[in-house]
């Protein structure tokens, strides 16, 4: 399983934007349509994506891309 490649997908598919090329230290201050919308519909979209639920304290504690696939590896391997 490639989560990174994965995670990309679904940020092509909440932006719809197919040329989208994420990177660890994206955040919502780097892309323009990233509001609180499309926060949770990123994390949404991971959730079904991934069948894994996210823990409010988790998602309130990630700062970029980097860290948002990070909890989503750690949250797959349980």
């Amino acid at each position: 399983m490639d989560i990174n490649n994965e995670v990309q997908d679904i940020f092509r598919d909440v932006f719809d934007d197919e040329d989208m090329v994420i990177n660890d230290y994206m955040s919502a201050k780097d892309v323009e349509d990233w509001d609180s919308l499309a926060q949770m519909n990123l994390i949404v979209a991971m959730e079904k994506h991934f069948k894994i639920k996210f823990k409010v304290d988790e998602i309130a504690n990630v700062k970029n891309v980097g860290e948002m696939i990070k909890l989503v590896e750690m949250r797959v391997n349980k």
